[in-house]
């Protein structure tokens, strides 16, 4: 039985990383050969020449909506922040209020003078909220004003540029958190990867906060993992099997490229289909990759579902040795930090 302490590594707070590189390329690259152990330091813009002509490059083009507001109880003025987690439908949202106390069902809330307003409608546990808005407008023009970029909570810094939280290639709105693998992609190297012969392929995957919320029990079986939605269009996948077919590798970027890859793969015996829906798949050692060859990733959590899923890849002993090294190496951890590529 595998423990969550089995995945636990000591992290100096220091190296998390509190501010992204001015040149996203220029992030360090760790590139573990999972069948060897073996491992080199190089700079993220040399992932080029770990992809070879005839590979997909998979991408999850998630758009970080700027999820949190600030607004005031109509009836008292007390102060609220508000998390959007889910567009449940409509103008329903899943959201985390604090403090949580004061908004019971039927709080009435503004936010900006007015101009967007909501009603709570039901209420969850760990200070979740249903919520109704009503507005005037564009909803997502009004956030897009209102609200801020909801940063982990491990980044204490101020972000002084919204979009280097975003990637390059964003463009489906959606996600509560970056699909922070990505942030190390400039628009020319992925020209310089496509002029080399490798696909490029888009999928989404909207990322919710339970992407940081700590496993809690002993025995990692008993985790249970949050849902996020995903899609896979007919191009893409068409895409991808003609690649496979050519005895290309499948590369993601990213552990929500592979989490959604992975669902298709299970749910459809190892065939990569068009496909959309919820994904909750928890990747642990053990388990077999159905879809992914290889992949880059940032940096992650100790004893957290990710670097579970990295060892469920390069198995754990690796794993842990590879973030050793990183430490060791002073390379720069989390969403703000350098990467790893793992083949």
């Amino acid at each position: 039985m595998l423990t969550t302490e089995d995945f636990d590594f000591e992290l100096p707070e220091e190296l998390i990383a509190q501010t992204p590189l001015t040149d996203r390329t220029s992030s360090r690259l760790l590139v573990l050969d999972s069948k060897t152990g073996n491992m080199e330091d190089k700079h993220f813009y040399d992932i080029i020449d770990e992809l070879n002509e005839g590979d997909a490059l998979v991408m999850n083009d998630t758009r970080v909506l700027p999820a949190r507001l600030y607004g005031e109880k109509v009836e008292t003025g007390a102060h609220l922040e508000i998390l959007l987690l889910n567009n449940t439908e409509g103008d329903t949202w899943e959201t985390l209020i604090k403090p949580a106390k004061r908004a019971k069902i039927g709080t009435e809330i503004s936010f900006g003078d007015g101009r967007l307003k909501a009603t709570v409608k039901e209420e969850l546990t760990h200070g979740g909220r249903i919520i109704e808005f009503s507005y005037d407008g564009i909803f997502l023009e009004i956030l897009e004003s209102l609200g801020e970029m909801p940063l982990p909570p491990y980044i204490k810094e101020r972000l002084e540029d919204p979009d280097r939280y975003q990637t390059v290639y964003a463009k489906e709105n959606g996600s509560a958190a970056a699909p922070t693998a990505g942030l190390h992609f400039t628009e020319e190297l992925l020209e310089k990867i496509q002029a080399k012969g490798i696909e490029l392929v888009f999928l989404t995957l909207h990322v919710g906060l339970g992407t940081f919320r700590p496993v809690s029990v002993d025995n990692i079986a008993e985790h249970e993992m949050h849902s996020e939605f995903y899609r896979l269009t007919e191009e893409a996948a068409e895409k991808l099997n003609q690649v496979k077919a050519n005895g290309g590798r499948i590369v993601a970027v990213g552990t929500t490229s592979i989490r959604t890859l992975e669902t298709i793969g299970t749910k459809f015996d190892g065939a990569i289909q068009a496909d959309s829906g919820w994904t909750s798949i928890f990747i642990t050692p053990g388990y077999e990759f159905k879809v992914v060859d290889a992949f880059s990733t940032n940096f992650h959590l100790p004893k957290s579902t990710l670097v579970m899923l990295v060892s469920a890849f390069a198995g754990r002993e690796q794993t842990l040795a590879a973030y050793q090294h990183a430490v060791e190496e002073r390379y720069r951890f989390f969403s703000f930090g350098d990467a790893m590529f793992v083949k």
